[in-house]
Order: C-alpha cells, then structure tokens, then sequence
C-alpha cells in the first residue's frame, strides 16, 4: 500500500492535461505551491516505548515481530481519508505508532493485551490500513506509549462447514486472498466494497463494512455468525447458532466496534456457492428521482439484483461511475443505473428478466452491458482517482449516510446544500450506493480548489455535512463507521443513555482503556 496514498503506487497517474484545464476552469484548481514530502522527509516522532515494554511485547510474539523501523511507522500511520492523506504529503507522521506488533494467534493478542494493559500502552488493531473516518488514530495523552497491532499474520483460512456453508477464517486475511482459498473449496463471500483490494476480514466486521454487491450477498455483518475476541479482560467467543433467543446477541456489540473493545481473532462467516455466472448492465433515467424511485420499487417487490447502484445527473455527467474516464462528459443527459447478477444461469436469468420489466415500467431505458461492463472493470479504481486530484490541487473526499425512502429527497438535498454554502462552489456528485425495501444509502463525492489549510478546509465542511445528516434525520454512517471523525455526531444520534450504555461495555472490557482510546466512544 502507496504510504501517501492509494494502493499500488504502479497504477498512480498524473491527470492528462484536459482534465486539469477542465478542473482550472471549472473549480479554479491550481497546482499545489509545494511538492508532496518524499518518504525520507516524513517527521517521525521519537519513540516512546521503554525497554521493559518492548521486552514484554517481543516475549508475547517474539522479537522479529516488533518492529520499530521508519518504514512500518510511517506505514501505520492513520488511514486513507483525505485529511489523512493530506497530512502524509506534508509529510506530518506525527500520529505514528511507536512500534509495530505482529502476533500470530490468538495467545500472542491476548498475551500483547495484557503487557500494553499492564504498562497503559495505548493499541490500534490494525488490519488494512483503509479506515477513511480516523478510526486509526490513538489519543497518546495519559499512555506510555502507542503500538499498532498488526493483524497480517492472522491470515489462515482455518475450516470450511460445507454442510452448513460457514467458512472460520482469520482476521488479517486480506478479501482478495479470502476469496482465492475459498473458491478453492467452490465458494465466495460476495462482499466486495471499494477498499476490496486491501481491505482485511476483520476490519470489515470492526467497521460494519458493505459491499457494492450488497443488494444480492448482504452486508459483512450478515455474514457473521460467530468470532472469537481477544479483550484485556478475557476471551470472548461468540455465536454457536445462526441465530438464537438467547438474550441480546453479544455478536452486534463486537461488529462496528472498531477495535475499541477487542481484537478480533477469528471470525465464522456464512459462504456462498461460487457464481457460475456474472452480467453487468446499464439502464438511464431522466431524473435522480425517477431512478431512485425505480430502485425503491426493485428493492421492495424483488427479486434482487445482486449489485444494484444510481448516479446522479451530476456523477453521470463527469463520468465518476466510471473512474477511469473522468473528464469524458456524457453526451446524453439523465442518470446512470448499474444493474448487475451473479448465480446460476437460470438464476441470473430470471432475476434479469424481472429487473428489467420492472426498471422499464418505471422509465428506465437500457443501455445494454457495455456501462455495466466498465463499471465492473473500474469498481475499485476510485482512491487511484482521488490521488491524481489531490496531486493536481484539488480537495476530493467522500462521504456516505442513509435514511429511509421517504426521507432520501430531504437528505440528499441537505447535504448537497451543507457542502455548497461551505465550500463555494464545489462540484458534488452523488449516488445510491445500497438499497434495501426500507431506505438507501447515499454516498457523496465532493471535489473543490485546494486552499491554504485543505485539511481545516474539509474538516469545517465535514461538521457542517455532519450537522446536516443529523437535522435530516440520516445516520451519520452507512459503512464507513465512527472513528474519530463522527464522534460528536454518533453522540447525538445515539442519545446520552446511549453513550452510557457504550462507556459501560468499554470499562467492562477494557478498563485501561488501552484499545483505541479517541475512537468510536464518546
């Protein structure tokens, strides 16, 4: 993973010249005034671990798994969100933890726990490193220190139930090699989220992941059935049915906590057969609201598309549902719908059919598989895009919520009008990322000129989309979760009691309050 970036520095690339005139013209973006730090220029705070500590975490895990070297600090520094990235061009490691701990198995968590317990030495659980709400940055007032807990050698696929089609795999397994050793035994998650290509398994269950297949696989919270936890207070390990009545189910109280109670260490996750086949379509529709309207009416009436998704006239028109060709304005105006089916020949036939007839009663017109086609090869290629524009001088970040149905024409214009009146005159563009009979999910991009302080610039935009969400009666996260960044928010939207009931379950779990301190608890 690119250390000031996305992905596979390779597939960075500059933006091609028309798209800067067009950025220039449009938004006024200039090129930045100084060039972003080389990895040597990154300022690293001294490490503040004491030899004792240190000797304690390379007897949990041994010694060649504590790293203290620039390169896996500079690495494990914060996520991928704007301000994040933004602050690593400055070259500003100032967050970064103090060392790099890579426990193997369950003992050596628990074990890592109990010394950073014993010592107050603050832990991140760290998976893929893709957190875009702060989730992986620890507040270091009142700790001995900060270490990063590595969970990439955690990456064994332990059992398949084949009878049962539940799958045990470990957490630091990262989603392209989960899928590779399961279809090896014919199966597949389905879960396949924009941070797919590095994202881990169990920072999908810590961040209540969902993926652009969610419409027809479900979310990552679907798929768990049971895990085994690793708190400074004992070993959790949860779920032995599908489902019970046997009281609340404790597995809810782990999934999206983000670290802040345990570390995940196994997870029991419900498979799929492997699908035989894969199609991906267009549909357009005159307005936003006649496409959301269709998409409501599929959801509810069925039967599902496995990948069901709508942009705006505004991302239609620049071309954002296709990455790869930013700047190729569409030549027709409207909306553009994906449509996409994954099954059995029979299966994906019949659910084709029944969408269609649906999206053509309500006014959709097909496109044929060329758009659904180039959205299935560009589906990830996005954070490469965000890279070239932050390069180029321009702010671009995202941000997602979710309502009920008849509450998304309210949201949608609340938040498009909360980034205008904060930013000028940004381009935001949108899209229903994830439907459900009762609501959708909506997930903003937004891309303005680069001021003096772009990251003071995005975070007072951001409490004021915050803000906006709340008064319209959105959640503040669909499935990017809490971290640092929604904390105010997720307070007013869970209520005082609320809160409580969430400082409870932490002084239970982890009363040092060692994991993650600053994160998801308000």
């Amino acid at each position: 993973m690119l250390w000031s970036g996305w992905g596979d520095p390779a597939k960075a690339a500059e933006l091609p010249s028309p798209v800067r005139r067009l950025l220039a013209d449009l938004l006024g973006v200039q090129a930045p005034a100084l060039p972003a730090a080389t990895f040597g220029e990154v300022r690293l705070p001294a490490p503040a671990l004491s030899p004792l500590v240190l000797s304690a975490l390379s007897s949990a895990v041994g010694g060649e798994h504590v790293r203290l070297d620039d390169d896996a600090r500079i690495r494990h520094t914060r996520g991928k969100s704007t301000p994040d990235l933004l602050r690593m061009r400055a070259g500003d490691g100032s967050d970064a933890p103090d060392a790099v701990v890579l426990p193997g198995s369950h003992a050596e968590v628990a074990e890592a726990l109990r010394v950073c317990a014993e010592h107050r030495v603050a832990v991140v659980p760290f998976g893929g490193g893709t957190s875009v709400v702060g989730g992986l940055i620890a507040a270091r007032k009142g700790f001995a220190g900060v270490v990063a807990l590595d969970t990439a050698r955690l990456n064994r696929l332990v059992s398949i139930d084949t009878e049962s089609m539940v799958a045990e795999l470990e957490p630091g397994l990262r989603a392209p090699q989960a899928e590779q050793l399961l279809a090896a035994h014919g199966f597949t998650l389905g879960h396949f989220p924009q941070s797919f290509e590095y994202a881990t398994l169990g920072g999908y269950a810590a961040a209540r992941s969902s993926g652009q297949a969610s419409a027809g696989y479900g979310r990552f919270d679907d798929m768990v059935v049971g895990m085994t936890v690793a708190t400074p207070q004992g070993t959790l390990d949860l779920g032995r049915a599908p489902k019970s009545a046997a009281g609340p189910d404790l597995r809810q109280v782990i999934l999206g906590s983000e670290g802040a109670f345990g570390v995940i260490t196994s997870l029991r996750l419900r498979v799929r057969p492997a699908p035989a086949v894969r199609v991906y379509e267009g549909w357009r529709f005159a307005t936003f609201s006649a496409g959301a309207a269709a998409l409501r009416r599929v959801a509810q009436e069925g039967p599902a598309p496995t990948v069901l998704r709508l942009s705006d006239e505004t991302e239609t028109m620049v071309g954002l549902a296709r990455p790869e060709e930013l700047g190729a304005l569409a030549s027709e105006p409207g909306c553009q719908v994906i449509a996409g089916y994954e099954g059995t020949a029979a299966d994906v036939a019949y659910r084709r059919e029944r969408t269609a007839a649906t999206l053509s009663e309500m006014g959709g017109v097909p496109l044929g598989s060329e758009p659904g086609e180039k959205w299935a090869h560009g589906r990830y290629s996005a954070p490469y895009l965000r890279d070239s524009l932050l390069a180029a001088g321009a702010t671009v970040e995202t941000l997602e919520t979710a309502c009920f149905w008849s509450g998304v024409p309210r949201l949608y214009e609340a938040v498009r009008q909360a980034l205008t009146a904060s930013l000028g005159s940004p381009l935001v563009m949108c899209h229903v990322s994830h439907v459900y009979a009762t609501g959708a999910s909506l997930y903003f991009t937004v891309v303005t000129a680069q001021s003096d302080d772009p990251v003071g610039q995005w975070e007072s935009a951001k409490r004021a989309v915050n803000d906006a969400i709340g008064l319209a009666g959105g959640t503040i996260s669909h499935h990017h979760g809490v971290g640092r960044d929604h904390l105010q928010a997720y307070a007013l939207e869970i209520g005082d009691l609320g809160v409580s009931m969430l400082r409870g379950v932490k002084e239970r779990l982890d009363p040092a309050g060692i994991l993650n301190p600053g994160v998801l608890i308000p």
